[in-house]
């Protein structure tokens, strides 16, 4: 019986000594787990100020779920942006024209919009803009990323860009990944046409990676970092 008693008591120390510090740490990993995605939320693209993907989604999904019908995103690639890359100014002038951009996109979207740089020379918004303002509030948009962008020196470099647009009330959702994937279906089927593209309900059903048109550049990736 005695033998019993000592072989059983340092084990039961042990675990109520183990179960002692398992609980603290449990708290404190939850606690870093929630700082970490608080971070990622909050993390900027440091060469345009914009929020990143996460960031990004974050917000949009707050406008999209309160304004509904009158919520709008939109998707943006720049035209030709290798060639601005490639051209004499090099990466310096390609980043000059991001900047710019961004710029641009804040300035459309307002204080209460979300802008985001998705990656490269792809960009997001979400804005609360009513169907009977769309139509010209796109336009000003297209508009007003084509305006020339200075890089150095007084050098302009014309830039373009592509366009797509998506809203709850056409689409009967306010998911934003179904938003997401039809406002890129209507900017590839609105490249290099100088005009955006407001999604109809065929563009929601065009196969997508994480709300990305499958086959675009860097879906496959995406998809895996996902």
């Amino acid at each position: 019986m005695v033998s019993t008693v000592r072989v059983q008591a340092p084990i039961g120390q042990r675990a109520l000594f183990i179960t002692t510090l398992a609980v603290p740490l449990t708290g404190w990993t939850v606690h870093a787990l929630a700082l970490h995605r608080k971070l990622s939320v909050a993390r900027r693209d440091p060469l345009t100020g914009l929020l990143g993907r996460d960031g990004f989604t974050a917000k949009a999904r707050q406008i999209t779920d309160r304004h509904g019908d009158h919520a709008l995103v939109v998707l943006v690639d720049l035209d030709h942006f290798k060639q601005i890359n490639d051209g004499p100014g090099g990466h310096a002038a390609g980043d000059r024209v991001l900047a710019a951009t961004a710029q641009r996109l804040t300035a459309w979207a307002g204080s209460r919009g979300a802008v985001g740089r998705l990656g490269g020379d792809e960009f997001a918004v979400a804005v609360r803009i009513g169907p009977a303002r769309r139509e010209l509030r796109l336009a000003q948009l297209t508009q007003l990323l084509a305006q020339p962008v200075e890089v150095e020196d007084g050098v302009l470099v014309d830039v373009a860009a592509s366009v797509g647009a998506a809203s709850p009330d056409v689409l009967g959702t306010t998911d934003l990944s179904v938003l997401q994937r039809a406002a890129d279906a209507a900017m590839y089927a609105g490249k290099h046409t100088g005009r955006a593209v407001l999604a109809g309900p065929q563009h929601a059903t065009v196969p997508s990676i994480n709300g990305r048109r499958a086959g675009r550049p860097g879906t496959h990736t995406l998809g895996r970092a996902a």
